[in-house]
């Protein structure tokens, strides 16, 4: 069952593995990330930092999406997180199992501006956010499972 969608510029790090982890405790967690997946470093630089009672796994974004379409991650309690907008709203669309996206933290960048203090989108993301909400996807912004969910609507 997939818990959470999440999308943090991060990845993996404290506030997910502690705060999130902490509240979902997820037996799986799923890294959906090009660049990530194709890094070696950066793969053994994310082993660090998981929790000890989950496995993770990184993978790309069209083969984390494969991989939840055949049925491969329904025997784990998920969290998958991504680094951008984009991927979270593709794997959103093109899988049945995933309702909503939790954004967690988005850089900022002069092309883009605040919807909260910790996410920033571009004006083509946050139409592609509007567009998965019509679609009937829940998005919302929460840094973590105490703070109340802002839902986008």
């Amino acid at each position: 069952m997939i818990q959470l969608l999440r999308v943090d510029h991060r990845l993996l790090h404290g506030q997910v593995v502690f705060s999130w982890c902490g509240q979902l405790n997820p037996n799986c967690i799923l890294i959906a990330n090009d660049a990530a997946a194709t890094d070696d470093v950066r793969k053994a630089a994310l082993r660090l930092g998981k929790p000890n009672n989950a496995k993770l796994v990184i993978k790309t974004v069209e083969d984390s999406i494969a991989a939840i379409n055949e049925g491969k991650t329904d025997k784990y309690s998920l969290m998958i997180v991504t680094g951008n907008v984009k991927d979270a709203v593709r794997l959103a669309r093109e899988t049945t199992q995933i309702k909503s996206i939790n954004l967690g933290g988005t850089k900022s960048a002069p092309d883009r501006h605040a919807l909260s203090p910790m996410v920033y989108v571009s004006d083509e993301e946050e139409k592609l956010l509007h567009e998965a909400a019509a679609e009937g996807i829940e998005v919302f912004i929460q840094a973590v499972p105490s703070d109340a969910k802002k839902i986008l609507t």
